[in-house]
């Protein structure tokens, strides 16, 4: 089969390769993809946004299937238009896509069909917003409504950091319309996990579960990143947990959007706070997260191109999901400054030799120069990822990798899997 992934970070990465290990994949391609994809795929110079592009490439080159990775594509209906052109593909369309595109159409989606999650209420106006703020009090949560790289959510600790969230988003369009409309919520308290799952419409398969570390520095703080690195399975998803989170919140979910219309094939990415009350969702995302992927496909011991093609055609439940035992870590390297500012294109050294110390070194910010020469080119550079037979291990596994890798401005957190 010829093959093609869309999307060019660390995600990609790990889906990429994991994919060159099925022998049912005799071709590989990849767009617009990075440095370390180039490695196992051929990379193609589209933009994963242009889905007329894309499509246009996928049937001029006679794809036989292709994986759309990324949410921005999904919500721009990829996945509807690669159909229509009679080319098999991997994640939702544009209808179900929306749980992720639109934080204010999931929520009303859980409220309907009586889904855990925290108490909230959706505004399209500024002093509105405002008012409720001052209402509810702090702590309390600010999420933009639509897309914004998972840095458009808010853990406001005062009234006055939620009031400016607000402004940031609706008045001053930090994150351009995604920010039009803001949900506020109120602040849950507990364990947090995510919990990857395969779905065909209608049957699900949960993933290992996963915890990931958004913020930038140790101890949890600093500003919300894409994510600095994760690991599973989380030791606070005891068995308990997931068959109520299976009977309350997952089979729920893929029911609901059944009944609306809205069959939810590919990757439902549930991000779960697990409360006094009981788990409830944080939110949805609609495909792989990033970089929980990178530790989970790690474990994975199934081939992956079988459970893409059994969530497009309707038959995941005649596939054996398998894992291996104990845990694994990933560790993300980031540009200096991310993610606020920080500059690109320094060369990355000591790769080989991380690998050799049994590690998976997947790229998420890199571009090869002609020469093959790897450069740094995005804040996430590179994801560090070992297994071991205890999270622990994992862990030590892990760092003891990064140690060779070196480029300038070099920076990660050292409280992974710790905290």
């Amino acid at each position: 089969m010829k093959v093609l992934v869309v999307g060019g970070g660390g995600r990609e990465h790990a889906i990429c390769w994991k994919l060159a290990q099925s022998p049912k994949v005799t071709e590989l391609y990849c767009a617009p993809g990075n440095g370390g994809i180039a490695q196992v795929a051929t990379c193609v110079p589209i933009k994963a946004t242009d889905v007329a592009g894309m499509v246009q490439w996928a049937k001029e080159n006679a794809m036989d299937f292709v994986m759309v990775a990324p949410d921005d594509p999904l919500a721009l209906g990829m996945v509807d238009a690669l159909e229509a052109a009679g080319i098999p593909a991997f994640g939702p369309r544009a209808n179900a896509a929306i749980i992720e595109a639109s934080k204010a159409f999931s929520k009303e989606l859980m409220k309907k069909y009586r889904i855990p999650t925290a108490k909230y209420e959706t505004f399209t106006d500024l002093n509105r917003a405002l008012a409720y703020i001052r209402t509810q009090g702090a702590p309390i949560v600010v999420k933009a409504d639509g897309l914004a790289l998972g840095k458009g959510v808010v853990v406001a600790s005062s009234v006055e950091e939620a009031e400016t969230a607000v402004r940031e988003m609706m008045e001053d369009k930090k994150f351009g319309e995604s920010g039009s409309t803001v949900v506020i919520e109120e602040c849950m308290v507990g364990p947090e996990v995510t919990v990857l799952a395969f779905c065909d419409g209608e049957h699900l398969i949960p993933m290992l579960s996963s915890q990931d570390h958004k913020r930038a520095f140790d101890g949890n703080q600093g500003p919300n990143t894409g994510g600095m690195g994760a690991f599973c399975p989380s030791p606070n998803y005891t068995p308990e947990v997931a068959e109520q989170c299976m009977k309350e919140i997952f089979l729920p979910t893929v029911a609901a959007l059944r009944a609306e219309g809205r069959p939810f094939r590919g990757v439902i990415y549930f991000g779960l706070m697990l409360t006094k009350d009981g788990p409830k969702v944080v939110e949805y995302n609609a495909r792989f997260g990033d970089p929980e992927t990178q530790p989970i496909l790690s474990m994975l011991d199934t081939d992956l191109m079988d459970i893409f093609q059994s969530c497009v055609d309707g038959t995941l439940d005649k596939v054996a999901v398998k894992w291996k035992p104990g845990a694994a870590c990933c560790l993300v390297l980031a540009s200096g400054g991310y993610p606020v500012k920080y500059q690109s294109g320094y060369p990355i050294s000591g790769v080989a030799e991380a690998e050799k110390l049994g590690a998976v070194v997947f790229h998420a910010g890199t571009k090869q120069k002609d020469s093959g020469e790897i450069l740094t080119a995005g804040g996430r550079v590179l994801g560090v990822t070992a297994l071991g037979a205890s999270l622990n291990e994992a862990i030590e596994r892990a760092y003891a990798a990064a140690k060779p890798i070196s480029f300038q401005d070099m920076h990660f957190r050292t409280d992974i899997g710790k905290i």
